[in-house]
């Protein structure tokens, strides 16, 4: 019996025997829930700090392909835009069924990815910032190549004057600001680009007049500027420093910065005066391709004779044609925009051509001297149909 009772609980205490049973499965089912819920816990923990270990490794990557500066610049072949819609002969011959274009080179500031892609790709080149800026600051470098820019323009009306024989007069316009020295440092609110107006009231076209208004004055001196900036007149003080005249090594009173006239190219006849539209593009390179334009629009017919006329080079005022940086990169700017002819500096011609075999362009590479080369061989063109 004891046996029984053992096994089966006995019949008297089978109520208890059950409460019992019935205790034990609650604490299991109990302790069960609590473990699943800790276990659920940990898993949500360990979720949760999976997904943040992998925000933070996305973030780290991007940051580094995306947004870290590196000490490179990407050089690649920019834009062949048409030079037309940038200059005007007031009363000059219009007619055009063909196109003259100037071309660019497009440069960016290299990240990890850029510089990655760089490898892969025959038109993608990579140099180093402080060769681009040669110890210019960012806003230095900019200011010079509106200038380089304002230069050609002017350079280039000259040359299509000349070519033209159309009598002109340059009339001094304003000083344009496009670098600051460093030892000693300009002592006042003065910036690369901006446009010097005036001193105390009194304007200054050009640099001579500038040194006459300075020319009494003292070190330590402070003077009243009318500047240009962005489009805006502002008045600053500025206070003069000792600077040392780099030809004779004397020192006088001045601001402080690098700066060149602007001048503009007047015609006798106004009706040939010619005006340039804000291009957006810095650099000198451009001079050939706008006195070819404006000798066009300067004279009757269109030397154009149907065709699409890219091309490249600095001018000066007696025509001649100076060389350029990039100019694989134009090669294949010209290229893309379907350029027939493209007129190439002789120093820059064995370059252009290599590039020119490399990418099988069909476009027929002109190497010129001067404008007057160009102008030959525009003549020797037949109207396209």
């Amino acid at each position: 019996m004891t046996g029984q009772a053992t096994e089966y609980c006995g019949l008297s205490g089978l109520y208890h025997c059950m409460r019992e049973n019935e205790d034990v499965r609650l604490i299991i089912m109990e302790e069960t829930q609590r473990t699943g819920a800790h276990a659920m816990n940990r898993i949500r923990k360990s979720g949760g700090f999976r997904a943040s270990i992998f925000v933070i490794v996305v973030a780290l990557v991007v940051y580094v392909a995306v947004y870290m500066p590196t000490p490179y610049i990407i050089y690649m072949p920019g834009s062949a835009d048409e030079v037309k819609p940038m200059v005007t002969v007031k009363d000059g011959d219009q007619e055009e069924r063909g196109v003259f274009m100037m071309t660019t080179v497009s440069a960016t500031y290299a990240n990890v990815f850029l510089l990655g892609t760089s490898l892969f790709n025959r038109n993608m080149q990579i140099d180093k910032k402080e060769d681009r800026l040669q110890g210019k600051t960012e806003a230095e470098y900019s200011a010079e190549q509106v200038w380089f820019m304002s230069d050609s323009q002017s350079s280039a009306m000259e040359a299509a004057y000349e070519q033209a024989g159309v009598k002109y007069s340059i009339v001094p316009e304003h000083i344009f600001v496009f670098g600051l020295s460093e030892d000693p440092k300009p002592q006042g609110d003065i910036a690369p680009g901006d446009i010097i107006l005036g001193v105390n009231g009194t304007a200054t076209p050009d640099n001579t007049v500038l040194s006459a208004q300075l020319k009494d004055k003292k070190v330590g001196d402070t003077v009243e500027m009318q500047l240009e900036r962005g489009g805006e007149t502002i008045s600053r003080d500025v206070k003069l420093i000792e600077v040392k005249d780099s030809k004779t090594g004397d020192t006088r009173p001045g601001l402080g910065v690098m700066i060149g006239t602007v001048q503009k190219v007047k015609p006798e006849d106004s009706d040939k005066q010619i005006t340039f539209t804000d291009t957006q593009v810095g650099g000198p390179s451009a001079g050939l391709m706008f006195t070819l334009e404006i000798y066009n629009q300067l004279t009757p017919g269109d030397l154009t004779q149907g065709h699409r006329i890219a091309g490249t080079g600095t001018i000066t005022k007696e025509g001649v044609v100076g060389p350029i940086g990039g100019v694989v990169h134009k090669i294949v700017a010209a290229d893309r925009k379907e350029a027939e002819i493209f007129f190439v500096p002789k120093q820059n011609y064995q370059e252009a051509e290599a590039k020119a075999e490399q990418i099988g362009t069909q476009m027929k590479l002109v190497p010129v001297n001067t404008v007057d080369d160009a102008l030959a061989y525009l003549k020797t063109l037949s109207a396209k149909s």
